[in-house]
């Protein structure tokens, strides 16, 4: 194994910056792999960067690091020590101000011209100039530059030479140089120059220069990984989303010597989600999308998108839609559409908090508050206000219709201008936060699943006898019972919220991720009930599911990408209904639904059959018989 030196160099007299034009391997290679580099072994501290020929290094003092680092100062022209000139000019300044005060009030005393001055006075005035100066010079002008002239910690440094030594010095005194290549290995603290051969230079296993970045943007990488500036300004300051991406990546790298090559960054419009999806994007993750369907739902066949790693997934949603086609489709209905937020107030007594709620709750006073709540949104409408006391604090449960849009903002709009509101007659009144969970939102709530969140959608199909034993591969009886003894009692038995279904989550999930929701949003709209019953003697199968919340939108948020936006207009709704504000978000709660129906018929049927271990063994695990690989 070659030894490794620290080493300097030599500037190419045709470059602008040497160490832009080298590979990171270079950085480190054995001494003498390069006539680039040259040992300086003997230097334990920082370097500086030779301007016209090589000259033989000296170990730097701390006056030289000083002066190099921080620039003359104007207690330089002076052979005495600093404290000494200090207390000089300090004595001097404050002397002579002393005197001319004194002197100028005694002429005003005796109404003699300030022009008028003696020789003590002129030699006042100029002692008084020459401390100015040397204070301001000391202090002042470093002062005034740090403020004004001198680029804050936001702007990466300036292309002179002083600057660019000054970084030399301070990259060169970083003990593990993970800055340029991926290998972590902290080098030796002290090596002694022993000649050697010429050796081949070492192979470094790093991560290729992407090829979205540019030779310039490597001192921004710098800039960035030193902390000089910072990973979430790269946008505004280079007006480059792209090209922001690609150096924040990459200065990630360098940062946590990992390597990200396994992330995609090409092939994405970065544009697209600035200040509103994601912010410090350093690439995309892929999910692949499936299509289960047609969905027959309300006369009318949908091809469902589902982003999704999970095997079987949607081949059993698709299997559930041929059994529902098969048997004349499904049907949905929608019982509700309202956003809710609450915010939680406090008074100073439970008597004060209860006239609030008093207040809100009289129908006389809904058409003010509605008022105040809907300037904010024409499409937001206010629809019912539920109030719940806890002592002298009170939660406000506002619920509205929000148009296409899944509607947090909206609402959230709306009732910060009730508070406003409010705050002329309940001066008293303390809002301790706009929302008091009583909303509920990412959460799984009982009033969620009681009064419903968003769309409150029910859907149901009448499945035919022979699908059943045909498609589904099981009878009537069997669905009805598995679904009775597992949805219904045993979620019973857990203590479910919500929660009594097969795998409602698994669908609500999978679409939302295609369709641009808010994937923690599934935790709520994933709320439902699976019935089955027997019908006609028990020869057909009635099945339905019921969810009180699903949270949808076709505008806003990550609907606007461009893969979510194709999804969504493969389901016809894409962006807002102009024809009925609000259809096209309606719609795809009901398809939502409709989904939820198909994959629960599909899975409940391979639990009853027996076939939900074998199908996933299928296609959802490796064919490779562990037994029989060797350890």
């Amino acid at each position: 194994m070659p030894a490794f030196h620290r080493f300097t160099i030599h500037p190419d007299p045709t470059l602008t910056n040497p160490l832009y034009s080298l590979p990171f391997s270079f950085l480190d290679q054995p001494l003498g792999s390069s006539p680039l580099f040259t040992p300086a072994a003997e230097m334990e501290g920082t370097r500086r960067r030779s301007t016209t020929t090589t000259k033989p290094f000296r170990k730097l003092t701390d006056h030289d690091e000083s002066s190099a680092l921080t620039g003359p100062k104007a207690s330089d022209a002076l052979p005495l020590p600093l404290y000494i000139t200090n207390a000089l000019f300090f004595t001097v300044f404050f002397s002579v101000v002393y005197f001319l005060l004194t002197r100028w009030r005694e002429k005003i005393r005796n109404s003699t011209p300030l022009h008028l001055l003696t020789l003590s006075d002129i030699v006042a005035i100029f002692a008084f100039v020459a401390s100015f100066i040397y204070m301001l010079g000391f202090f002042g002008i470093d002062f005034v530059q740090s403020l004004i002239l001198r680029p804050s910690p936001d702007v990466w440094a300036a292309e002179d030479d002083d600057e660019d030594e000054e970084d030399l010095l301070k990259e060169d005194a970083r003990k593990v140089p993970c800055g340029q290549a991926l290998d972590c290995t902290a080098p030796p603290q002290k090596l002694a120059v022993v000649p050697s051969p010429p050796l081949k230079p070492k192979v470094v296993d790093e991560i290729p220069f992407p090829t979205t970045l540019k030779e310039e943007d490597e001192e921004i990488i710098n800039s960035v990984v030193a902390g000089k500036t910072p990973s979430y300004s790269l946008e505004s300051k280079l007006g480059d989303c792209k090209r922001a991406a690609a150096i924040r990546r990459e200065a990630l790298q360098r940062i946590t010597c990992k390597s990200l090559s396994g992330l995609p960054l090409e092939g994405f419009d970065y544009e697209s989600i600035l200040g509103q999806c994601c912010e410090m994007p350093v690439g995309y993750v892929q999910i692949p999308v499936g299509i289960a369907g047609p969905l027959l739902l309300d006369d009318k066949e949908y091809s469902v998108p589902m982003a999704t790693t999970e095997g079987c997934l949607v081949a059993s949603t698709n299997r559930g839609c041929k059994a529902i086609h098969l048997s004349g489709g499904a049907t949905s209905v929608l019982l509700r559409d309202a956003m809710t937020r609450a915010p939680v107030v406090r008074f100073g007594t439970a008597k004060r908090a209860a006239q609030l709620k008093f207040y809100l709750e009289d129908p006389a006073n809904f058409e003010d508050v509605s008022t105040a709540f809907n300037k904010s949104s024409r499409f937001g409408r206010l629809q019912n206000i539920k109030c719940a006391l806890a002592g002298k604090n009170l939660y406000i449960r506002f619920s509205c219709s929000t148009g296409d849009a899944m509607g947090m903002n909206m609402v959230s709009k709306g009732v910060q201008n009730v508070l406003d509101f409010l705050q002329k007659d309940f001066p008293d009144m303390d809002v301790l936060g706009i929302s008091g969970n009583y909303c509920s939102d990412k959460k799984p709530s009982a009033v969620n699943w009681i009064e419903g969140r968003g769309k409150s959608v029910v859907c149901e199909a009448i499945i035919k006898g022979d699908v059943v034993r045909k498609v589904l591969k099981t009878n009537v009886g069997a669905l009805v019972e598995l679904n009775m003894l597992k949805n219904l009692t045993g979620s019973a038995m857990a203590g479910a919220l919500g929660g009594f279904n097969a795998q409602a989550s698994n669908i609500v999930s999978a679409i939302y991720i295609a369709t641009g929701q808010d994937p923690a949003q599934n935790v709520e709209s994933s709320h439902c009930i699976t019935m089955m019953e027997p019908l006609n003697g028990g020869e057909d199968l009635h099945v339905s599911v019921t969810m009180p919340s699903i949270e949808v939108g076709t505008v806003g948020g990550g609907t606007q990408l461009a893969s979510q936006s194709a999804c969504l207009n493969l389901l016809g709704v894409k962006g807002a209904s102009k024809e009925t504000p609000g259809a096209n978000a309606r719609l795809l709660a009901s398809i939502v639904a409709g989904s939820v129906l198909a994959a629960e018929l599909s899975l409940m049927s391979a639990i009853a059959a027996g076939q939900l271990v074998s199908s996933h063994m299928k296609f959802n695990r490796s064919k490779k018989d562990v037994s029989k690989v060797s350890s």
